[in-house]
């Protein structure tokens, strides 16, 4: 699934990522559909589901991964620019006034990553709990 995703408003960009993270939100409800009880055990291949839903998992972290990088790096442009200009101006109130705004929303988006860390942490961590009957973990 592809996401398109706004790096210029950050309220925006972060409502994206919501949505990107829906997956891991509801981990513990995909982890109850794919796996089989005791008595459906024989008809399910819940080492199938479990590499499937693993394979979901990856995708979407490396798919925000990249979407918060990339803003990341604009935005460090946009600081880097506004910087240089503001230093020529200095007396520029609404130059001064927006570098302020670039810089704390790079300082936002630095957050996100470390939000992503804990996100993908956590539902690892559920992911491992109830698929590691079914699924090796060499690459988590």
């Amino acid at each position: 699934m592809s996401f398109k995703y706004e790096c210029t408003d950050f309220s925006q960009f972060q409502e994206q990522l919501k949505k990107m993270r829906d997956l891991d939100d509801k981990i513990i409800y995909a982890l109850n559909t794919s796996i089989p009880t005791e008595s459906f055990k024989g008809q399910v291949d819940a080492e199938a589901k479990c590499r499937e839903l693993h394979g979901q998992l990856e995708s979407g972290y490396g798919q925000r991964q990249e979407a918060i990088k990339k803003c990341i790096v604009v935005c460090a442009d946009t600081v880097k620019t506004l910087k240089d200009k503001r230093e020529e101006n200095k007396d520029d109130v609404s130059l001064n006034k927006q570098f302020k705004t670039e810089q704390r929303k790079l300082r936002l988006l630095q957050a996100e990553l470390s939000v992503e860390d804990i996100i993908r942490e956590r539902t690892q961590k559920t992911f491992r709990e109830r698929c590691r009957l079914f699924f090796r973990f060499d690459s988590l």
